[in-house]
C-alpha cells in the first residue's frame, strides 16, 4: 500500500514526557521542525514550563525556548506527525484517547519498545487497533540512551514502514547530522529486537551484580540475539533486521552499560534486592518487567525456544530464585550453535 502524496511535515508532537519523549523533541527541533511535548502529569508540564528543564526524568538539559509544552492531547493531535513514546502497556489507551483528536493521514511513530502484556500484541498491533482506520503507523527503534540524544551526541536508529514514501518522509523529517535514521520496510523485526532486548538487559545486569564476568555477558548478548531472531522469524521478520540497529546494535548497548534501565534493574537484583524494592524507588519504567511475561507467553504460543528470556520470566514473576535459575541455564544440554 501506498499512501497518497503527504503534507509537508512541519510540526512534530511528542506523546511521553519522559527522558526518552524529552530527548526525541529536542532531536525533531535540531532536525528543523516545530516540536511539542505533551506530558500526562500536570505537575510535570507545568515544572518543564517554568524550569526550561525536564528535573524529573531528564535532569541538567535545558529546553530552549521553542519547545512548547503542554497537557492538552489535543495540541498534540493538531501536529504534523506524531511520536508516541507512551510506555508500552500503555500505548494503547493513549492512543484510543487520541483517535478522536487526529486528523486523518497524520502518521504516528511507535517509540515504544515493548509487547503487550494482555495480548501479546506488537506495540503496530496496539497501536492500529486502537487508531482510526487507515491511520499510517511506523516504528522508531535502536541503540539509544535519552540523555545523549538530548544532548545532541551522534546517534543512528531504524525507522519501519511498509510504506517506502511515508518511511522517506519521516527519515527527511527527524533526520540531522546527529541523529541519523536507517529506514528499514521489516516492521515486526525492528519490533523484536527492540522488545526482547530489555528481556535480556535485565538477565546481563544479573550476571553484572552476580560478579559472573565478562565472558558470560558476551554469551548471554549472542545466544540473547538467537532468542531473538527465533522470535522475530516465526512473527514473519527477517534475520538480517535483527545484525542492523533494532536488533545487535539496541541489544549491544542496553546489555553493556548501566546507563540501561533494565540492565541496571537486573544488577540490583543480582546484589540480591527486592524487585518491588527496585520499583519503588524509580520513576521511570524498565519495559523489560514487563515484555518478560509478554515474550514468554508469544514464544509459547509460537513453539520458540527462549530460555534465557523463560529464566528472567521466573525470576521477575513467578518466584524463581537467582542461583536455582542460573544453574538450570547452565545445565542445559549442549546443542550446535546454529540451532
Amino acid at each position: 500500500m501506498t499512501t497518497p502524496a503527504l503534507p509537508p511535515i512541519h510540526r512534530i508532537g511528542v506523546v511521553g514526557g519522559g527522558a526518552w519523549g524529552t530527548a526525541l523533541a529536542l532531536a525533531s527541533l535540531r532536525a528543523g521542525r516545530e516540536a511539542l511535548l505533551w506530558a500526562r502529569e500536570p505537575a510535570v508540564v507545568e515544572a518543564m514550563t517554568r524550569q526550561r528543564e525536564n528535573r524529573d526524568y531528564l535532569p541538567g538539559v535545558p529546553l530552549p525556548a521553542e519547545l512548547a509544552v503542554t497537557g492538552d492531547l489535543a495540541e498534540a493531535g493538531a501536529c504534523d506527525a506524531l511520536l508516541l513514546v507512551s510506555p508500552a502497556q500503555h500505548a494503547r489507551a493513549v492512543c484510543a484517547r487520541l483517535a478522536p483528536l487526529l486528523r486523518p493521514g497524520v502518521p504516528v511513530i511507535v517509540c515504544a519498545k515493548g509487547i503487550e502484556l494482555d495480548s501479546f500484541a506488537l506495540m503496530s498491533e496496539a497501536v492500529a487497533a486502537a487508531l482510526p482506520a487507515g491511520t499510517p503507523v511506523a516504528i522508531l527503534s535502536g541503540p539509544t540512551f535519552a540523555a545523549e540524544v538530548a544532548r545532541g551526541l551522534p546517534t543512528a536508529v531504524t525507522l519501519a514502514c511498509d510504506d517506502a514514501q511515508l518511511g522517506a518522509a519521516l527519515v527527511a523529517a527527524l533526520g540531522s547530522r546527529t541523529f541519523r535514521p536507517y529506514r528499514s520496510d521489516d516492521v515486526v523485526g525492528s519490533q523484536i529486537g527492540g522488545a526482547v532486548k530489555n528481556v535480556l538487559a535485565i538477565a546481563c545486569g544479573v550476571v553484572e551484580g552476580r560478579r559472573l564476568g565478562d565472558n558470560a555477558r558476551a554469551a548471554l548478548i549472542t545466544r540473547g540475539l538467537a532468542e531473538i531472531t527465533r522470535l522475530a522469524l516465526a512473527l514473519g521478520g527477517r534475520a538480517e533486521t535483527l545484525m542492523g540497529l533494532s536488533g545487535l546494535g539496541d541489544l549491544t548497548l542496553t546489555c553493556s552499560s548501566l546507563q540501561s534501565r533494565n540492565m541496571s534493574l537486573g544488577a540490583a537484583l543480582g546484589e540480591g534486592r527486592a524487585l518491588a524494592d527496585i520499583l519503588a524507588e524509580r520513576r521511570s519504567v524498565a519495559e523489560g518487567v514487563y515484555t518478560a511475561a509478554a515474550v514468554v507467553g508469544l514464544a509459547g504460543r509460537l513453539g520458540v525456544d527462549m530460555p534465557i528470556c523463560a529464566a528472567v520470566d521466573a525470576i521477575l514473576n513467578r518466584g524463581a530464585g537467582l542461583d536455582e535459575t542460573i544453574d538450570g541455564l547452565l545445565a542445559r544440554p549442549f546443542r550446535g550453535e546454529g540451532v
